[in-house]
């Protein structure tokens, strides 16, 4: 069972995604909420797998929301919800523990991919995040090249899959290796860039144009 927190100002969309989510198969809704004032504190007391993040809310927002799970929960997965393909705040919440980021227009059968692949290990994007993600860093970044980190060329080729989005599963099956050896790579990966999640994996591979 898969369980998860909705933070979103608009209540008959939070209502949607419960409905969505509580007629699926695997997952279970433990809160709701129309913002991020209370954000510890509720994450203290659920302990959700993972939260879907609307980005514009009032007082405290959820680039807000994801810096303070990525700090003070980091194992707790957080998919970005929003309007807007707002290259800033794209990056901005990446570059704190984001998992994944997806369109509020997403079809709702995507968002509950988006879910299963975030639990896998994947950073489950829409094409036109994927692209204004790659196209923003690469037009603001100086290239820093892979081999400072020491990287293998399997582990660049894994890392390169992350960041187009590829789940854990869907880097074994095209690499014809297994989940464990993935996961295995995957590990060596973060070691190497000092990181702890996927998200920042991502945001560091292309905020440093490692891959």
């Amino acid at each position: 069972m898969i369980s998860l927190v909705i933070y979103d100002d608009n209540p008959n969309r939070r209502d949607s995604l419960k409905v969505l989510l509580d007629s699926a198969d695997g997952f279970q809704v433990l809160g709701m909420f129309p913002n991020c004032a209370e954000v510890s504190k509720q994450m203290d007391e659920l302990n959700p797998d993972v939260v879907l993040m609307d980005i514009q809310m009032p007082d405290v927002d959820g680039i807000q929301g994801v810096k303070i799970i990525g700090k003070l929960h980091p194992h707790i997965k957080v998919i970005m919800q929003t309007v807007f393909e707002d290259d800033e705040k794209i990056f901005e919440a990446l570059r704190h523990g984001a998992s994944g980021y997806i369109l509020k227009k997403t079809d709702p059968q995507r968002i509950i991919e988006a879910i299963k692949e975030v639990i896998e290990g994947g950073s489950p994007m829409t094409p036109s995040i994927a692209t204004r993600v790659l196209g923003y860093f690469r037009n603001h970044n100086e290239s820093i090249t892979s081999e400072i980190y020491g990287l293998s060329e399997r582990e660049k080729d894994i890392l390169h899959r992350l960041v187009e989005g590829n789940s854990y599963k869907m880097i074994a099956d095209n690499l014809s290796i297994s989940y464990h050896t993935v996961n295995s790579h995957i590990k060596k990966i973060y070691r190497k860039l000092h990181v702890n999640s996927v998200g920042e994996a991502v945001s560091k591979a292309i905020n440093n144009k490692i891959v």
